[in-house]
């Protein structure tokens, strides 16, 4: 029996309901010309926090709210502490979050201009995990996992619902793959109402940690280097409960991107897309750029729509620049 049922998401849609916005497909004719199949852009970054993480963060508050709860900690590589830090605002609840020296400095300030406090613990996601684990035992936090919870994965998987009711031929979806909270969630809700469709994970070569774990058929641990795709970055936990057996049971591939690739996919998204995105969110993109997304539909030899999801515009602003000025 499933952990997590058709229901459970449907519920959190519902609980989403003027919190977190319906983000749009939007077709691209750059990228349906590259993979001679119509290929569509959903937009995470419209998102008041500017990534697809609110929807994860609001649901898991909303219920702990709910239970009375007033306040919580949690450990991110940035986007997930903003939207905790939203959510926590709007519902009323203190927030703390932990994260590493690695986290680019202005997704430490969005942090902070939300009201939550901001700690920065160590070199890795497993180090701000271990502080805010230690918040919760001594000090009386609730803690709102980033990706390993119920009802994060179920927030996310209303990404799935989305696309499949606004597409219902979708073919195949590509996915930013890191702690496999959005994977998981994405993939389970797709499938279950468009069973065909095909799941595809894209993250970095340097520190992918679930495709690691699933080379390995358990979660395994890895060490953590900066990449351009910072938000892709971090372990999935040994005691890992849920995100890698969903993602294990749906994913039929997962593609590795070097950083040059990453870098092409955000000078792509600015030149051709006329969007300013962070790496972890144009890995879709930069791997249909880099022949590495195979458009075929998984159940005949026609090709179909292809869903790339972007999932965050919260880059350096700097950053971007050196990059689009390097192309």
């Amino acid at each position: 029996m499933s952990v997590l049922s058709l229901a459970d998401v449907y519920r959190a849609r519902r609980r989403l309901e003027g919190r977190v916005l319906r983000t749009p497909l939007v077709e691209s004719p750059a990228l349906s010309t590259v993979a001679n199949a119509p290929v569509y852009l959903k937009l995470e970054t419209i998102q008041p926090t500017g990534s697809f993480k609110l929807r994860g963060a609001t649901n898991a508050l909303v219920r702990l709210a709910e239970a009375g709860c007033r306040r919580v900690v949690t450990a991110s590589t940035g986007n997930h502490g903003r939207a905790v830090a939203h959510a926590a605002r709007a519902l009323g609840i203190e927030a703390c979050v932990c994260m590493s020296s690695l986290v680019p400095p202005n997704k430490v300030e969005a942090v902070r201009a939300l009201g939550a406090q901001a700690r920065i613990v160590g070199r890795s996601q497993d180090d701000a995990q271990h502080e805010a684990q230690r918040l919760v035992r001594e000090e009386g936090y609730a803690y709102v996992p980033p990706f390993d919870h119920l009802d994060v994965i179920a927030g996310q998987a209303t990404i799935g619902i989305e696309i499949a009711e606004d597409l219902p031929d979708v073919a195949q979806i590509v996915v930013p793959l890191s702690g496999g909270g959005l994977f998981a969630g994405v993939a389970f809700a797709a499938k279950q109402i468009a069973s065909a469709v095909r799941m595809t994970g894209v993250t970095m070569e340097n520190g992918a940690a679930m495709h690691a774990s699933l080379a390995a058929g358990k979660p395994v641990l890895v060490d953590e280097v900066a990449t351009l795709a910072d938000s892709l970055g971090g372990g999935i936990g040994l005691d890992n409960r849920y995100t890698f057996s969903l993602t294990r049971e749906r994913v039929d591939e997962v593609v590795l991107l070097d950083e040059a690739s990453i870098a092409r996919g955000i000078v792509h998204a600015y030149e051709e897309e006329r969007l300013v995105l962070e790496g972890a969110a144009v890995v879709g993109i930069a791997a249909l750029l880099a022949g590495r997304v195979r458009c075929v539909n998984g159940t005949s030899a026609s090709r179909g729509p292809i869903v790339l999801i972007v999932t965050g515009a919260n880059i350096d602003i700097d950053q971007h620049r050196r990059i689009i000025g390097a192309a």
